[in-house]
């Protein structure tokens, strides 16, 4: 069967929401833990971990480089045997999909071993720009081939020479800081990045406790300089604490809903995951959230409050605040958030064609979009083969019928069960 034309119609809610909704594992900690750990002395043990389309892109390709790596998909662990700081194969095929955290992590690990490595990726993914870190790696001493400056190309590894990298302003991508930081304890000398970043910060937070976490410290000046000495990663066990990106569209469901939806595994506070943030951007639109000791409960009040707010950290979020601000009482403005045009689609657009369809006002600028308030109407939603568009855009479902999802298996890439944790809003 063609995706293009499959449409996954959404069911409108007949009774008032209050469940629990086990979200499952973080994208970006599990591919994270499994990076570390493979470069780690010792065997790890990961716990919660992520399974999609990305997390299994990325454990094939730290096997196909030779990495030991035993998955128990039952219960949601694999332990990871860490070969002690090097790249164990001198060549391999690697193959990144559509997953930018394998895309741009992979390409800094593999260009500290001594070696020839074939590495490509899906069409979307090629499209998608990497230029700055090729320009840091070749400036490290990789000899990188490529005939359009992204995927596919050849990376003859020289190992990392250390020292002084400009990254420049960083606002494309916090995953090029985030791939130098972590392969930066295998370069031959202290490695000092000097950047400027603006947006998508709390990940960058999330790579460095997480390194701190696996023996490896970091300093900084706040996020314009980090230095990293070299070191080995220290294998332990880990606990992948729940996705948040996938938990804001349940929380999104409370919200246009006037119910109550609880995560377990996610706190306030404790969480490396900045997109949590997107919780009090819903208080001030008048839900109420209440932190428990290891969960999260928002209920969704009588009439929503529209808000200004700058989303620049929690950009991962804007598709779900999007889907919850038609049901609002004024304009809602998303500010600081054109690197998502970056994404796996250009996501401002797509959301302001999805919200049209609905019959949606809504605005946009280079670095804004602003949605009005409406009577949402049903429609078929072109998702882009994006998965958070697919996602965002089910919440209006639950509450306008006749919503139908184009291409509905795209949420495979970070949440395969995506619709059956839906079903059990009904």
């Amino acid at each position: 069967m063609n995706n293009a034309h499959t449409v996954r119609w959404i069911q409108p809610l007949s009774a008032p929401l209050n469940v629990s909704v086990a979200v499952p594992g973080s994208k970006s900690i599990t591919n994270r833990a499994l990076l570390m750990a493979a470069f780690a002395t010792g065997t790890s043990r990961l716990s919660g971990v992520l399974q999609s389309d990305d997390t299994s892109v990325f454990t094939e390709a730290i096997q196909a480089l030779g990495f030991h790596v035993s998955l128990d998909a039952e219960v949601g662990s694999c332990s990871v045997t860490g070969s002690g700081g090097g790249v164990p194969l001198p060549s391999a095929s690697i193959w990144c999909g559509s997953a930018g955290t394998a895309s741009r992590f992979l390409l800094a690990a593999v260009a500290t071993a001594r070696g020839v490595y074939q590495m490509d990726a899906s069409a979307q993914m090629r499209s998608r720009p990497i230029g700055p870190l090729l320009e840091s790696l070749t400036a490290q001493g990789s000899i990188i081939t490529t005939s359009e400056g992204s995927f596919p190309l050849t990376l003859e590894a020289k190992g990392l020479r250390g020292g002084r990298i400009e990254l420049g302003h960083g606002d494309e991508s916090s995953q090029y800081l985030s791939s130098l930081l972590m392969a930066a304890p295998m370069a031959q000398s202290p490695m000092i990045i000097e950047t400027d970043l603006s947006v998508s910060r709390p990940y960058v937070d999330m790579t460095i406790r997480m390194m701190e976490a696996f023996g490896v410290r970091v300093e900084r000046n706040d996020y314009q300089r980090f230095s990293v000495v070299p070191g080995v990663y220290q294998a332990r066990d880990y606990v992948v604490e729940a996705d948040a990106s996938t938990a804001s569209y349940f929380f999104g469901a409370a919200a246009v809903s006037g119910g109550t939806v609880w995560v377990p595994k996610l706190r306030r506070g404790a969480s490396l995951q900045g997109d949590l943030g997107l919780l009090s951007v819903l208080e001030q639109m008048g839900c109420v959230v209440e932190d428990g000791a290891d969960s999260v409960r928002v209920t969704g009040p009588e009439r929503l409050r529209g808000v200004c707010v700058d989303m620049g950290d929690i950009s991962d979020t804007v598709m779900t605040l999007a889907c919850v601000a038609p049901y609002a009482d004024g304009p809602t403005t998303m500010e600081r958030i054109g690197h998502i045009r970056l994404k796996e689609s250009d996501r401002i657009m797509a959301v302001a064609d999805g919200l049209q369809r609905m019959g949606i006002q809504s605005e946009i600028g280079e670095d804004f979009l602003r949605v009005f308030p409406g009577e949402p109407r049903g429609a078929v939603i072109e998702t882009f083969d994006d998965h958070r568009i697919a996602m965002a855009f089910s919440i209006m479902g639950l509450v306008t019928p006749g919503v139908g999802i184009s291409d509905p298996e795209c949420v495979a890439k970070t949440c395969p069960e995506f619709y059956d944790l839906l079903s059990e809003l009904y």
